[in-house]
């Protein structure tokens, strides 16, 4: 590893270690609960109902398919660079685990990058977007609880043990990108075929 990447993983481990540090009775059951992929089954079919009501069965299907395309680009290259990268998660690496890393979740030997961050930003971009098809609304207050949530699951990922901070920040990068790309392309599919 050159000096770069070296100064860039220590300055990652601190930062990580800093606000995992930031950690209470108190807090710990919120960033569980944000970490927690099953709580937000709820969520995600408020989120289809939504889009079909506010776009219609065909244009609705369609941002729900864009969706589901974000979900599994993200899901896959995710796990696609874990196991290239071979980036201990923190809650498996023994410099984080004597520095005093808090540990509320454990599991899974590599975690570069956050699936979590990448899917809640992706899912965030991908429907907001898409919902801006209906013209009549501009959906800021959607985009506002969705990116607030997005922001929540992606930073509990930190505090729970499962992922440095450097692994959520490209989560996010990632998600925005795979939203974005496949909004467009729903946008794109709309106006080709169902204007």
């Amino acid at each position: 590893m050159s000096g770069f990447w070296q100064t860039l993983d220590q300055a990652d481990r601190l930062a990580t270690l800093e606000i995992n540090s930031w950690h209470s009775a108190v807090t710990d059951p919120v960033w569980a609960f944000f970490s927690d992929i099953p709580v937000w089954i709820p969520l995600y079919v408020a989120i289809i109902v939504f889009l079909i009501y506010r776009l219609g069965w065909k244009k609705g299907l369609v941002a729900i398919a864009a969706a589901g395309l974000t979900f599994a680009f993200c899901d896959q290259s995710s796990n696609l660079l874990k196991a290239m990268t071979e980036r201990l998660r923190p809650c498996n690496d023994p410099y984080m685990l004597a520095a005093g890393l808090h540990i509320l979740e454990s599991g899974g030997k590599f975690g570069f990058f956050s699936a979590h961050a990448a899917n809640a930003f992706g899912l965030a971009t991908s429907t907001f977007l898409c919902l801006r098809m209906d013209e009549g609304l501009k959906y800021r207050g959607y985009a506002y609880g969705m990116y607030i949530w997005a922001l929540m699951v992606s930073v509990s990922r930190v505090f729970v043990g499962k992922h440095y901070l450097g692994d959520v920040i490209v989560g996010i990068c990632v998600g925005l990108f795979a939203g974005w790309v496949s909004a467009c392309l729903a946008r794109y599919l709309v106006k080709r075929f169902l204007a």
